[in-house]
């Protein structure tokens, strides 16, 4: 009897008390959102990471595994997602978690998105529809994603939702905060002439007041050739461009030549959470970012 009484209470104490809330984010920003709204009560797996182009991954089995357990999907939307979440949706068989369900939350509806087109077409590039989706580099946007996504938890995991309002609350208290210091630091910046990879920084340009000089690829998606370059060449020198900057996963290789000719710095930014060592989480992102660019804008 005694035996049985002290198998029961070990196997009392070694499970938890609830099972955390089961979210598949497809990047890394909107899991650490995630995190920061549900703490403990959520556990959140991102399908992507740091070091990866967002809009080139493959639909791998264990990505529908993961969906296939998932209880809310967290994704930006504005079609950056297109070409692999559709097929792992599809097929995880997980009907909570469709598109129209409550399971499934975009963030881009809820900001005011920069750069879409008024009309499209394909010889212009990879352009999309809903406007430039890379919305995380501006965090007045995940200031306004945070309340509804705490809100669409909350209703989710009704016993926990209180816990997601309080949670929200300080997060947006801290960021608020966090984006008056950053306004504050990157003044210097304002007007100054940079050079992208890709259209990646737009949200982050904007904010802060920096102007797009021009990209390396000379449409979205297209790789940059001998002429764009050269063409590049002369405006960084027309222009006073300052520095270039890109993502952990763009090629080196374009900024370097552009780099080593213009006289100029070439600055990887980390793009989202994860994306330097420093950029651990939302916050760290962001002063990683605007550390890296003071540091190389002479």
């Amino acid at each position: 009897m005694l035996r049985s009484f002290v198998f029961l209470a070990g196997l009392a104490m070694a499970l938890p008390s609830a099972a955390a809330f089961n979210i598949f984010a497809c990047e890394p920003e909107w899991a650490a959102l995630a995190k920061a709204l549900g703490g403990d009560k959520v556990s959140a797996y991102s399908a992507t990471h740091a070091l990866q182009d967002p809009h080139r991954i493959e639909a791998r089995p264990s990505l529908i595994a993961k969906a296939r357990n998932a209880q809310l999907v967290v994704c930006t939307g504005a079609e950056l997602e297109a070409g692999w979440l559709p097929p792992v949706l599809r097929e995880s068989g997980n009907a909570a978690v469709q598109p129209g369900r409550a399971g499934y939350f975009e963030a881009a509806p809820h900001v005011m998105r920069l750069e879409i087109p008024a009309r499209l077409d394909r010889s212009e590039g990879d352009v999309h529809a809903s406007g430039n989706p890379h919305i995380q580099l501006d965090p007045r946007n995940l200031l306004a994603v945070a309340g509804p996504l705490a809100k669409r938890l909350g209703e989710l995991d009704a016993a926990n939702a209180g816990h997601y309002a309080e949670r929200h609350r300080a997060f947006a208290e801290k960021m608020q905060q966090a984006i008056a210091r950053w306004e504050q630091e990157a003044a210097p910046l304002r007007g100054t002439q940079v050079i992208a990879q890709h259209k990646s920084f737009s949200y982050l340009f904007h904010w802060l007041g920096l102007v797009e000089a021009g990209t390396l690829e000379p449409k979205p998606g297209i790789e940059p050739g001998s002429a764009h370059l050269a063409q590049l060449l002369a405006q960084v020198k027309a222009r006073q461009v300052r520095l270039i900057v890109r993502t952990p996963y763009d090629s080196p290789r374009p900024g370097e030549w552009l780099a080593g000719r213009a006289g100029i710095p070439l600055v990887t930014l980390p793009f989202t959470v994860g994306g330097s060592e420093r950029a651990q989480d939302l916050f760290g992102l962001f002063d990683d970012t605007l550390a890296k660019l003071k540091e190389r804008t002479p």
